[in-house]
């Protein structure tokens, strides 16, 4: 397999080109950049940067890759951006490597899909399977579970964590944590109910979306105690996986709150 390279693209000498890759016409490949088996660069992509990006990925026209932070704090340390395999990365979107303040390093993992001029700042930890619609924008230092999926126009704020297979609603602005399979909304984002849609294409079975639906209620539509209070004393009792997720989710650190219901919304999707 040889690889094909448009004659009016600029590939810097340092640059690693995996088997069979494909670069178009007017791509910019940094010197430290590497790509790996078949990645596409189909056109007017820009790659800088220590990026290293996996098999089988295909980049569309205008993205920026791997370009120093748009972080004041940057003083350009040699940072990293790793992306996984088999992500789809659409027009003008931007991702940026690490930070020292964030670990020196920005990571994506396998089978994302990036729609167009969606961003993901410097310092983020994105799964497996996760889907940033148009405009989807992520802050520093945000987390992101895998199977995630945030709607058009989104955004979320610096230090925030999105647990796996959370739904964040179009024009939504997350500002304090997701549970894992919650679904949030709203201009001030807040919690509406679980992700069921996603808990039932990943063929969860029946009882441990019951479980997980009553866990919910008692922790978020009952009174009593801290959120960490509620989540300390169910602790022992939860049995699924699911159940287990989320309660850990909960009750490991982080640096903001979580999402909760409106309080005059609490029981309009979950209650029933």
């Amino acid at each position: 397999m040889t690889s094909t390279i448009h004659p009016t693209a600029v590939i810097a000498a340092g640059a690693k080109l995996g088997a069979d890759v494909s670069i178009g016409p007017f791509c910019v490949v940094g010197e430290q950049v590497t790509l790996g088996d078949r990645v596409r660069l189909v056109s007017h992509v820009a790659i800088d940067g220590d990026t290293e990006i996996g098999d089988e990925t295909e980049i569309f026209p205008f993205a920026s890759i791997g370009h120093r932070p748009q972080d004041k704090k940057f003083k350009g340390e040699n940072s990293r951006l790793v992306i996984g395999k088999r992500n789809v990365i659409r027009e003008h979107v931007t991702m940026n490597p690490g930070t020292e303040g964030g670990g020196l390093i920005t990571q994506v993992g396998n089978d994302c899909l990036f729609m167009a001029s969606s961003h993901v700042a410097h310092d983020c930890m994105i799964g497996n399977n996760v889907i940033l619609a148009n405009n989807a924008t992520l802050a520093g230092h945000v987390h992101v579970g895998d199977g995630v999926i945030l709607g058009g126009l989104s955004a979320v704020h610096q230090f925030a964590r999105i647990g796996a297979y959370a739904f964040i609603g179009g024009m939504a602005a997350v500002e304090k944590d997701v549970i894992p399979y919650g679904m949030v909304i709203g201009e001030r984002a807040h919690l509406a109910g679980l992700n069921l849609v996603g808990l039932k294409r990943r063929n969860v079975e029946r009882e441990a979306i019951h479980a997980l639906r009553n866990l919910y209620k008692q922790l978020f539509l009952q009174s009593g105690g801290t959120l960490n209070d509620r989540a300390n004393s169910l602790n022992e009792a939860a049995k699924t996986t699911e159940e287990r997720q989320l309660l850990d989710f909960i009750l490991n650190d982080s640096s903001r709150s979580f999402c909760t219901p409106a309080l005059d919304k609490a029981d309009s999707r979950e209650a029933a």
